[in-house]
């Protein structure tokens, strides 16, 4: 690993991308740590160390624990994501655009920032009104003026952020939206850790229940990194054909098709949906509503997790049917000479390839959406509450694969040996 960090270093494409990488991550939490203006930090840190659910949604952002510039992460842009990904689908005008290559996805993006920016408006005043008039600070001017000063810092945080994911994405390594996240769960696992030693000692937890806990962990990281670089191989012939005096295919070869073709989306999508109506409740509900809403949709919560597990069912399949097109895969085939022993070009190929995809995504739906929510649920059991959970770790895992396996095909490319081999 450290002989392909230093290969990939010495070539000045993909150092200018890790220097990148690594600079805009640097200004993302240079962010988190600067301050709201005219907001009463103490308090709103009193308030989500009291919260679980806050706590939680503390995991995901850039600081709402501090209550900084980049305090609502990068969720808007994500749920404006998912909503723009819904209407291509259900509108044909979005679908047509969609389909007009380049031009037409530098439209839809151009769409979908600007639902993430109104997303983070609307987000970042139900933030503010849930945590009530205590968490602003009076400075002498009008309290309407604090409030739209604090509501257009956090906004403008929002796009920030939104520019940063795309820019890494474009410019740098791995996916810039995943890598923030990565970040800021990263960040806060030091404090989870001293946090859970602190229990221990107090005696709120048992080093029995700690030991477990720490073993759990172990395993999933071993089962998310085998299931993750699992592949079901097609195997495909080409044809031999003559064109000229020369003779072309006849080689074996073979599809990959990966266990979970989405990666960590399917995660951060279901996450970021199933706190979707709290914001809203932040809106419009009482204080007494808000809390009764989160005894029954609170991260531990049965239901929460059922309908986070349906959710992570739903986007995994959803975003496997986008990544592979049996469909096109088909048509690539057949119009290169290639065929599947035993199955006939065209609409069975593509059949044959439905199925098979629907089978390994199936299995690894189940994986995420159990390993996502049974440990939680164990955890809430046993007593051990903590915001650092099993989706925590299934998202580090997973985007650190992901960029791997990215810095890995630039090596490949350059014929550098690479960490996988």
């Amino acid at each position: 690993m450290f002989n392909t960090l230093r290969n990939a270093w010495k070539v000045p494409d993909i150092r200018k991308k890790m220097l990148y990488t690594i600079m805009m991550l640097f200004i993302y939490r240079i962010g988190a740590h600067v301050p709201v203006p005219g907001v009463n930090v103490s308090y709103i840190a009193e308030q989500v160390s009291n919260n679980m659910l806050a706590g939680y949604l503390n995991l995901f952002s850039g600081g709402l624990e501090d209550f900084s510039l980049f305090a609502l992460g990068i969720v808007p842009y994500i749920t404006g994501s998912i909503i723009m990904n819904l209407l291509t689908m259900a509108i044909p005008a979005l679908e047509r655009m969609s389909k007009e290559g380049p031009e037409g996805r530098k439209k839809i993006a151009s769409i979908t920032r600007y639902v993430g920016v109104g997303l983070g408006l609307v987000q970042a005043i139900a933030l503010l009104l849930s945590f009530g008039p205590q968490a602003v600070v009076e400075t002498g001017t009008p309290a309407i003026l604090n409030y739209i000063t604090i509501v257009l810092c956090l906004t403008a945080g929002t796009a920030l952020i939104m520019w940063i994911g795309e820019h890494i994405t474009e410019n740098g390594i791995g996916n810039g939206v995943s890598l923030l996240i990565f970040v800021s769960i990263i960040s806060r696992l030091p404090q989870e850790i001293i946090r859970a030693i602190a229990n221990v000692e107090l005696g709120s937890v048992s080093w029995v229940t700690m030991i477990i806990v720490f073993v759990a962990a172990i395993a999933i990281l071993v089962g998310i990194t085998f299931i993750d670089m699992g592949e079901r191989r097609i195997p495909v012939q080409y044809a031999k054909r003559v064109i000229g005096r020369k003779i072309y295919g006849g080689q074996s070869t073979h599809i990959p098709m990966k266990i979970n073709q989405s990666g960590v989306l399917p995660l951060i999508f279901a996450v970021t949906l199933v706190q979707f109506p709290l914001m809203i409740l932040n809106l419009v509900a009482s204080a007494e509503t808000q809390a009764g809403y989160q005894q029954v949709m609170g991260p531990d919560k049965p239901l929460y997790l059922i309908l986070y597990a349906l959710l992570i069912f739903f986007f995994t399949f959803f975003y496997a049917q986008v990544a592979f097109n049996p469909v096109d895969v088909s048509k690539n085939l057949q119009q290169n000479g290639g065929f599947i022993p035993g199955i006939r070009a065209g609409k069975p190929t593509s059949d044959y390839l439905q199925k098979i995809l629907v089978r390994v995504t199936l299995f690894g739906a189940i994986f995420l959406a159990l390993v996502a929510t049974v440990p939680t649920g164990i955890a809430a059991i046993s007593g051990f509450q903590s915001a650092f959970g099993a989706t925590s770790l299934l998202i580090m895992v997973s985007v650190a694969l992901e960029t791997t396996r990215q810095l890995e095909s630039h090596l490949i490319m350059r014929h550098y040996k690479g960490f996988l081999k």
